[in-house]
């Protein structure tokens, strides 16, 4: 196996591994509410999404890749998916606004998330050619 293969399948693999931990502590998270003036307000959601966000940029960081983000964003789906879909009294995930908001979220997150780490990958591969471009055409003087 090459070591290319080698560091794909790793981060494949904890990207999974990461997508579970997200999965499931974010569907604990989401429904965390604070009352503020008579008015419950989620906050849940958004910390189980920034979550989610924070992780797929560590493993974007970690691997050098856009990979990894999409499989913990497919799998995070595909498992919340799954525990919302349970029967209703086994529901962990109700179809109501704040439910909706953390499973549909996830998909929205995961594609902003894939255009910015796939930017930043690319501007910093152009910034290193351009690096590497003008350190070949023009060598250092002798002072």
């Amino acid at each position: 196996m090459t070591r290319r293969a080698a560091r794909s399948v790793r981060g494949i693999a904890t990207a999974v591994l990461a997508a579970l931990f997200v999965a499931l502590a974010g569907t604990g998270l989401h429904r965390q509410t604070v009352v503020w003036s008579g008015v419950d307000l989620p906050w849940g959601v958004a910390a189980a999404l920034l979550l989610l966000a924070s992780v797929q940029l560590w493993l974007a960081a970690w691997s050098r890749s856009v990979v990894p983000t999409a499989m913990a964003g497919v799998v995070t789906y595909a498992v919340v998916g799954v525990l919302s879909s349970a029967g209703p009294a086994k529901q962990l995930i109700p179809g109501d606004a704040v439910g909706n908001v953390w499973v549909f979220g996830i998909g929205g997150v995961t594609l902003i998330m894939l255009v910015a780490i796939s930017r930043l990958i690319v501007s910093r591969t152009r910034r290193e050619r351009t690096a590497a471009a003008v350190a070949e055409a023009e060598p250092l003087s002798p002072r």
